[in-house]
């Protein structure tokens, strides 16, 4: 493929700037031509930093759609918009990647996934946190069968003292959740792919606003405010899958723990486990005895995806645009995203209800 896939930002905000629009400036083989934002000042400086001499700016987003050069759009708006704005740019024949989590609900997000599947177009979901150096290494071993049959593992999300005080990350409408929803889904996204488990028989889980009133926090961005936080501070889900492996999964923004650990994982399988909380380690027996080894990342290398880059959220967004040019599956399939979002779902309704959730498929 000769020309530049021509590329759309909708949403200016923080991760757009800080992930996705860098990321993709990186690239040799795209340029980015229109970007919107309902603010406009933040397509306008995104444009100027990041986009072509004549990219265009936009306030609705409907209207970027209308142009046919565009290629690929990129939504990086609150969770709450990432369905119909997803749907409507594979109406329109445009490649979409949407930031994590894919939606807001099951039902939004099993709508992006039919919308996908029947324009033709590709769609993927923001979960860049695979392309690390120590997730690439184990992904290779479980593809292995190093670790055996997994039957049980943890999936970290707790920071201490960090909630996110900017945007709308404490709006329960814009958002439709917390911690669990935004930390604790690149922590299951990366526990069930290591799995490659995406069948969840039942999932029972509790959602907690303890600390949300509190006024001297000590909080990493500064005191949150009360009145604003209507989200929980923390989550916990127990998924029992069909082949009755078990996920137990943590999540906080503010949590009385000593040791946070966010986008993690413990993995316990028949031949070894490993965890990623301190560093990467395999726990296994050898010669009949006990033995922890510490995987050193840096040295030797992973067969990446594609390109040498050493961020991971370029390596995503390589990947991602290789498989449109050559025509295969991104890393993140619609399919696996749409498993995350669903367990996700049932934790809040498991936590609303007080009784488990099972599913019928």
């Amino acid at each position: 493929m000769d020309k530049k896939l021509r590329i759309g930002i909708i949403g200016c905000g923080g991760i757009a700037n800080g992930k996705h629009m860098p990321s993709l400036k990186e690239l040799d083989n795209v340029e980015m031509v229109a970007f919107c934002d309902i603010i406009e000042e933040r397509a306008v400086k995104a444009a100027e930093k990041f986009g072509t001499e004549d990219a265009r700016v936009y306030t609705d987003y409907k209207e970027l759609l209308k142009d046919e050069t565009i290629d690929v759009c990129h939504v990086c708006t609150p969770n709450r918009s990432h369905g119909f704005i997803t749907v409507d740019a594979l109406e329109a024949g445009k490649h979409v990647m949407c930031e994590k989590p894919m939606a807001k609900t099951y039902a939004d997000a099993k709508a992006m996934l039919e919308a996908a599947r029947r324009t033709g177009k590709k769609l993927t979901i923001g979960y860049q946190n695979r392309q690390n150096n120590e997730n690439l290494y184990v992904k290779a071993a479980c593809e292995a069968g190093d670790l055996g049959e997994v039957y049980f593992a943890k999936a970290h999300a707790i920071r201490r003292r960090a909630v996110p005080t900017w945007g709308v990350f404490l709006n329960e409408y814009e958002q439709g959740g917390g911690p669990l929803i935004d930390i604790g889904t690149h922590a299951l996204d990366l526990t069930l792919w290591m799995m490659n488990n995406y069948k969840p028989k039942m999932v029972v889980g509790n959602t907690f606003r303890k600390l949300a009133e509190d006024k001297e926090t000590a909080n990493a961005w500064g005191d949150w405010d009360p009145k604003e936080f209507t989200v929980e501070d923390a989550a916990f889900g127990y998924i029992v899958m069909e082949n009755g492996a078990v996920v137990e999964l943590e999540s906080s923004w503010a949590l009385n723990d000593r040791h946070p650990r966010e986008a993690t994982y413990t993995l316990c399988g028949t031949k070894a486990g490993v965890d990623t909380v301190d560093g990467l380690w395999f726990n296994s027996v050898k010669h009949n005895r006990q033995v922890a080894e510490k995987v050193n990342l840096d040295a030797g290398g992973v067969a990446f995806y594609a390109g040498k880059s050493e961020k991971a959220s370029v390596r995503d967004m390589q990947q991602w645009i290789d498989a449109i040019v050559n025509d295969h599956d991104p890393c993140v399939l619609p399919e696996q995203a749409l498993c995350v979002t669903r367990i996700l779902e049932a934790i809040y309704t498991s936590a609303k209800t007080g009784k488990p959730v099972y599913f019928d498929d």
